[in-house]
């Protein structure tokens, strides 16, 4: 299976699109402002990446995410792409409480969605300043992961294939990240066999293990 990650010119794309190979299909990247609409029915899903800017200024992200939802394609945002799922359907994008680059928090979760099978509380590695604010959340959608703080890491759309985490699922440090990718592709259409993610996943428990020593 082929999946569209629209690139935000953001450094850490290629380990999604590591991670997402490692599961086992194939990626189209492309940059925001690069992205064909009619690309789209030609993929299972689409995944918005991170990046350095605001959804309205993330090329045709947001546009993307509404074509996307038009068709029922399914679609996962991550970070920048969170939010600009947050803002197509209304919500406010601000400040955050705190700004955090490549810091870890403890995100508390409801199980559900691209959060299946990973533990609550998990360990999630962030770089935002922004946020979807939580008393904007649009109605359309459910919270599913909070930090001990409030702010929301997770929401999924309550009726169409669409989700977003605030988070970053392919940093070394964030635990389940394979997991989450391959709850996606299952939505997608994809069945990763679960012996391929416990593989993944025990491998990067080793990496974050080393990690947290140097």
């Amino acid at each position: 299976m082929r999946v569209l990650v629209v690139d935000n010119y953001d450094s850490f794309v290629y380990n999604l699109v590591q991670y997402l190979a490692q599961l086992g299909v194939e990626c189209v990247v492309r940059r925001n402002d690069a992205v064909e609409l009619d690309e789209i029915g030609e993929v299972g899903g689409v995944l918005v990446s991170p990046g350095p800017s605001t959804p309205d200024k993330a090329g045709r992200s947001m546009e993307v995410i509404r074509h996307c939802a038009d068709r029922g394609v399914p679609v996962f945002g991550v970070c920048l792409g969170h939010q600009a799922i947050g803002a197509v359907w209304g919500g406010t994008v601000d400040l955050a409480p705190e700004l955090l680059h490549g810091k870890t928090s403890v995100v508390h979760h409801d199980g559900v969605g691209v959060l299946a099978g990973v533990p609550s509380p998990f360990t999630a590695t962030r770089y935002h300043s922004l946020t979807v604010l939580p008393d904007t959340i649009p109605a359309e959608f459910e919270v599913t992961g909070r930090t001990d703080t409030g702010v929301v890491m997770a929401m999924r759309h309550r009726e169409l294939p669409v989700e977003g985490v605030q988070f970053h699922p392919e940093s070394v440090l964030t635990e389940g990240g394979h997991r989450m990718l391959a709850n996606w592709l299952r939505v997608c259409g994809f069945e990763v066999p679960e012996g391929t993610v416990c593989q993944l996943e025990n491998g990067m428990r080793e990496l974050a293990a080393a990690a947290r020593q140097v």
